[in-house]
This record gives structure tokens, C-alpha cells and sequence, in this order.
């Protein structure tokens, strides 16, 4: 553990240099935060927020439970993070920071903030750019699609701004938002990160 301020590991307290294992339950409180190396990767935890690490055959991951999540790597295949039904994790080896904000469990924004990154669903991927931020919707309504449902209709088509789909088969909607709402949301999450964000 590199840092941890108002942070627990499981029901005890968390310290610097403290060691955590796949099975632990991370949580932070309001104006908390911990930062863990897990290996060749690193996870921030912002305030009022909980996950769950894990060890896959020797890969670490994470499943984020509530809030804000923060990982950096150098390495494609190195961490994934985890939130719902999906799977984010970077897209290739360069160096990469990704952020994930759990809303609820259909809901998830996913910022690139270096690097692109993936995100997955049962047997769909969407890319996430550098530099952008999605809201990525679960088992998107026929609404929310914007596609008509019914006899003889597509039961899940294109998304509107975040390319297509598979017709028929979609598990997620993958939405871009707006240029000066993803402008706002970078500084608000930067100004929530401490400084020894990784």
C-alpha cells in the first residue's frame, strides 16, 4: 500500500506499507483515499468509495463496488478493472491512466485520461480515446437507444455518438458526452485526487 488517508482494508484500518491480497475489500470514507501498487499497476480509490481486489492467474484486478476508480499501467494486459457487467482495462502497452465512476449498476463513466482503453461486455468491445469520457450504459432501454422495439424491430441498435453496434445482440451503450461536460468532469475528478495519484 503506497498511501492511505480515512481508508479501511476489510473492517481495519489501512496503513502505508500494509499488505493486500486478491479476496480484500478496499473502502475509503468521505475525504478518504488509498493507492495501492498491485503488480505492475497501480489503483486509486477516491473518498466514499469500495472495491474488491482479485488475482487472475496471476493478473491483478479489481471490481469497483461503489465510486471512483483510478488506475494507471505500462502494460496492456497488466490490471483490469472491473465495475457491473463490464471490463475496462488499457488498450494497448503504452502508458495508461483510466478512470472509472460506478453511477449504478446499469451506469458507469469511463475516462481516458493517457492512453485509450477497452471496455468489454460478455463478447463486445468499445474503445475509449485518450483524452475523452463516455457514459457507458448496461442493458440500455429500447429509449435509450433511440431504437424502436417490438414484432419485427431490432431489439437494440446503433448508439447515438458512440459508434455501432451489433444489432440484436447489444449488452452496452457506449455514449460520448459533451465536450465541456467532459471538460468539467476532468477537473472535477483532478481536483478530488490527492497528490499521490498514480
Amino acid at each position: 500500500m503506497i498511501a492511505a488517508e480515512r481508508a479501511h482494508v476489510g473492517q481495519s484500518a489501512a496503513d502505508v506499507g500494509t499488505t493486500v491480497y486478491g479476496g480484500d475489500r478496499l473502502s475509503t470514507d468521505m475525504q478518504g483515499s488509498i493507492h495501492v501498487r498491485a503488480g505492475a499497476a497501480r489503483l486509486l480509490l477516491l473518498s466514499s468509495t469500495a472495491a474488491e481486489l482479485n488475482d487472475e492467474d496471476g493478473t491483478p484486478s479489481a471490481k469497483l463496488l461503489t465510486g471512483t476508480a483510478t488506475f494507471s499501467t505500462g502494460n496492456a494486459h497488466a490490471f483490469t478493472l472491473y465495475a457491473s457487467k463490464a471490463a475496462v482495462r488499457a488498450n494497448t502497452d503504452a502508458p495508461t491512466i483510466g478512470q472509472v465512476v460506478y453511477v449504478n449498476e446499469k451506469e458507469l463513466v469511463v475516462v481516458a485520461k493517457r492512453g485509450s482503453l477497452v471496455v468489454t461486455v460478455a463478447d463486445e468491445s468499445q474503445v475509449v480515446n485518450e483524452g475523452t469520457a463516455y457514459r457507458v450504459l448496461l442493458d440500455p432501454t429500447c429509449a435509450e437507444t433511440q431504437e424502436p422495439c417490438g414484432a419485427g424491430a431490432p431489439s437494440q441498435g446503433a448508439p447515438r455518438g458512440g459508434g455501432p453496434l451489433k444489432a440484436g445482440r447489444s449488452r452496452f451503450l457506449i455514449v460520448s458526452t459533451a465536450l465541456i461536460a467532459a471538460a468539467t468532469t476532468f477537473a472535477i475528478l483532478e481536483a478530488r485526487e490527492s497528490p499521490s495519484r498514480p
